[in-house]
């Protein structure tokens, strides 16, 4: 599944001439970056199954994408100054985002309204804010792994276990990225119905 992001950023607010992101380790490499960042992130995400943060609204997207980068980006946990898009199709526009966030915090209150029994219903409301989240963007980088995670903690409330980010296992990723990407929440739902556990 390719990756083809444009940014808006002149002034090199987030990478260095040759596009490599600006981190804590001051690595200058790209691919040295990619291993460094995914084992720090993946340590991070370890901990969080054993002591999950709390959803409290939209704003937990913040406090999640800080735990899991804070050792790799200065500006873990601060939404992005620049403009995104991918293969043509822009993301929202960073000057709206507290708009966003109020639409997102209609959709948790929506979903915490769900029974626990009524699979369906939570799998298509998880589906709809994974969308929204997904189109919303926040972060210059890990939007992601922020966005799994934030699902995984919402299920959780209900007593849930959802991985949409198993090992090893390439069908969940790439239909999770063909719905993310097309925004098709149809596909998310059916994805995310299959991947909950009611424990």
């Amino acid at each position: 599944m390719e990756n083809n992001y444009q940014y808006v950023d002149p002034d090199f607010k987030y990478t260095n001439a040759k596009g490599v992101l600006h981190n804590l380790g001051k690595i200058e490499d790209e691919k040295v970056l990619l291993a460094y960042e995914s084992l720090k992130v993946t340590k991070r995400i370890e901990e969080l199954f054993e002591n999950p943060i709390t959803i409290k609204d939209a704003n937990s997207l913040l406090v999640i994408h800080h735990y899991l980068f804070q050792d790799v980006y200065e500006w873990a946990g601060k939404v992005r100054t620049v403009n995104i898009s991918k293969n043509g199709k822009p993301f929202f526009n960073g000057e709206r985002f507290y708009v966003a966030y109020q639409f997102i915090d209609t959709l948790i209150t929506e979903y915490r309204s769900i029974l626990q029994t009524n699979k369906k219903e939570l799998a298509h409301k998880l589906a709809e804010i994974l969308d929204n989240v997904n189109y919303l963007h926040p972060f210059r980088e890990g939007n992601g792994r922020t966005q799994r995670e934030f699902l995984r903690l919402l299920a959780l409330e209900k007593g849930i276990t959802l991985n949409l980010n198993p090992p090893d296992n390439k069908d969940i990723y790439e239909r999770y990225m063909n719905g993310t990407i097309n925004s098709d929440v149809k596909i998310l739902t059916a994805l995310i119905l299959e991947q909950i556990e009611i424990t």
